[in-house]
């Protein structure tokens, strides 16, 4: 077994008791967030509680429409100003701080394989220093149509399709419109391994950036079609990127074992380096725990949370707060987008589904990822594009609210003053299917578009507020969608352990809850529970023995997760009938759209052919 140097310890301070002399000993872990839009440092102390939060906003490039695009060197840069802002607003003593943990989303950073420098993916000149392919860019459109042409056996793992967001056909696109001598040169990182590299040096790669984002597969005991290596050569070769299997796949991370070496969420990849250490403003030797992406930082700091749930929502099999409590809670990770992600103790393949993945958090289990490409920007766009909007947004300010607390409070003035037995109620005849950014699960079709029965001529902020309501309505009946096709596939989800930016709206969780038929719980620290999910990351990798051993990642979970708040199901018997006609509705506004086009498509399709 490789050993390891063992990480700094932390300080030890004293302190003078009145009654007597005592040791204290203070010890703080960093997790970094690199998200869409800012990085965010996060301090944590041994019980789990922040102690130090400060955010700092990156650059992101749009060259043109469907382009996203990023610079490590920004980001790097970001998260040092967030880093030491959170060290010196909250007077934190550098030297007590003994991990760090990152988790950034699954963007495709590209670096140069002999200088280490970025490459740039702007083209057609390839002369800037954004070296991030955003994971929202739809540039490889033909390229991710090849692939999944290809039916490759391989696909199983990512429910059926690679998504467009994924990382391998924005590699292709670079192959296909970079100069021959400029790609020749690119080695590549999902972005959460990027930072640890900067940080550390070294090449190590987590299992959950490979698995999750570039087609890599873990032996179990081997990958698909008997491979002993993790990455699939003959599927490389298939679609165009044999490049990349060169040197045992020495530019995309290796063979585990041979020229590589891969690891589970927060396993020790070394300590912070001298330079990385400079930048931050910390001590050099702090431990580094293999990052993730963000969506699974966001499961680690959510589905540890304290809280009683009733039998039928326990595993049969746990006891109190053990790891076998994860596999029947779904985290869902709210923000721009949502993530639904499962653990499992064996693989379970459902349609649109991504995974099952191995290895990605614990070791030896399985993850699945289900996924709404918009929710926090779906409702953006609705709000921002009725008629209302300056009207209600104008209301809002001058009552010193954001716009959806205003239309929350407003939905339950317009149920009182209507006499309305609930704000369901107010939208029965309200059917929005809001698919307007393709559909990530458990369709996995990003052609499908949205739609409105019910519409009227309705421009005043009662209509607005009814038009946002039905939106929060979509969002919660995917999500029941969503949670059907797992279970219906194999998982035994029964409740839904709830973080990010949308757990503060009242209104949403509750018919999140109410839509599933199953408690939704949050967590105290909502916003920041991607952070802490990656400080904790930090605190395994701290706890790493002289052979690199850690501490197991539940363990910690349990330990430094509080108490969480839960919210329970309508029991309203007409509120729970309406929502199950909704639902009906909802599935054929779904499935009915697929079919419209389709009659289209074959009446038009002399013109295509033409």
């Amino acid at each position: 077994m490789t050993s390891f140097p063992p990480p700094r310890q932390a300080a030890r301070k004293a302190s003078l008791d009145t009654r007597d002399e005592i040791l204290v000993q203070v010890e703080h872990f960093i997790g970094i967030d690199v998200g869409t839009g800012s990085a965010r440092a996060c301090i944590i102390d041994a019980k789990g509680d922040i102690v130090g939060l400060a955010s700092e906003n990156i650059g992101l490039w749009q060259p043109q429409t469907g382009y996203y695009e990023q610079s490590t060197s920004d980001i790097w840069r970001c998260i040092c100003v967030a880093v030491q802002r959170a060290i010196s607003q909250h007077n934190i003593d550098p030297s007590t701080i003994i991990g760090l943990g990152f988790d950034a989303t699954c963007s495709l950073a590209v670096f140069s394989n002999v200088t280490d420098e970025p490459v740039s993916v702007t083209g057609p000149n390839f002369d800037t220093d954004r070296n991030v392919i955003l994971w929202l860019d739809h540039r490889p459109v033909e390229e991710t149509e090849k692939i999944n042409a290809t039916n490759h056996s391989l696909l199983q793992y990512v429910g059926g399709k690679m998504s467009i967001e994924m990382e391998i056909p924005k590699v292709l696109w670079l192959k296909n419109n970079m100069p021959k001598e400029v790609f020749d040169d690119c080695k590549f990182y999902d972005l959460a391994d990027a930072l640890t590299h900067i940080a550390t040096g070294n090449e190590k790669r987590s299992y959950c950036s490979v698995v999750c984002k570039q087609g890599y597969v873990p032996q179990v005991p081997v990958g698909v079609d008997g491979t002993v290596k993790g990455w699939q050569e003959d599927f490389l070769v298939q679609i165009g990127l044999q490049d990349l299997v060169e040197d045992n796949f020495k530019r995309m991370g290796g063979v585990d074992g041979v020229n590589g070496d891969y690891l589970s969420a927060g396993e020790l990849v070394g300590t912070l380096c001298e330079k990385a250490a400079s930048d931050l403003g910390l001590p050099a030797g702090i431990a580094i725990g293999s990052g993730v992406i963000d969506a699974y930082a966001g499961w680690i700091g959510t589905v540890g949370a304290k809280v009683q749930l009733d039998s039928e929502q326990l595993s049969v099999d746990a006891a109190n707060n053990d790891q076998a409590q994860a596999f029947s809670r779904l985290a869902a990770v709210a923000g721009t987008s949502t993530c639904h992600l499962a653990m499992s103790p064996g693989p379970v393949f459902a349609h649109g589904i991504w995974g099952p993945y191995r290895d990605t958090i614990i070791p030896g289990y399985w993850m699945a990822e289900g996924g709404q490409s918009a929710t926090g920007e779906l409702l953006k766009h609705v709000i921002e594009t009725h008629p209302a909007f300056n009207q209600a947004i104008s209301i809002a300010e001058s009552y010193n609210t954001n716009i959806y607390d205003y239309l929350n409070e407003h939905l339950k003035e317009m149920m009182t003053e209507r006499k309305a037995p609930s704000i369901s109620y107010l939208a029965r005849h309200f059917f929005f299917y809001g698919d307007l950014w393709g559909n990530r699960s458990p369709i996995a079709d990003p052609s499908m578009a949205g739609s409105v029965v019910g519409l009227s001529s309705e421009q005043s902020v009662d209509g607005l507020a009814i038009y946002y309501y039905a939106t929060l309505e979509f969002i919660a009946l995917q999500t029941r969608q969503i949670v059907s096709t797992m279970n219906e596939s194999g998982h035994t989800i029964s409740s839904i352990f709830m973080s990010g930016s949308q757990c503060q709206n009242d209104i949403l969780v509750k018919l999140i809850a109410s839509a599933c038929g199953m408690p939704v719980l949050i967590p105290r620290y909502t916003q920041a529970a991607v952070c802490i999910g990656a400080a904790m990351l930090g605190a395994k990798a701290a706890s790493a023995d002289s052979e690199g051993k850690t501490e197991d990642l539940w363990s910690i979970m349990d330990r430094m997760s509080k108490p969480g708040k839960k919210i329970v199901p309508t029991d309203d018997e007409n509120e729970k009938a309406l929502l199950e006609v909704k639902y009906r509705v909802f599935l054929e506004q779904c499935h009915k759209q697929q079919e419209y086009r389709a009659l289209v498509d074959d009446a038009v399709h002399s013109w295509k052919s033409s």
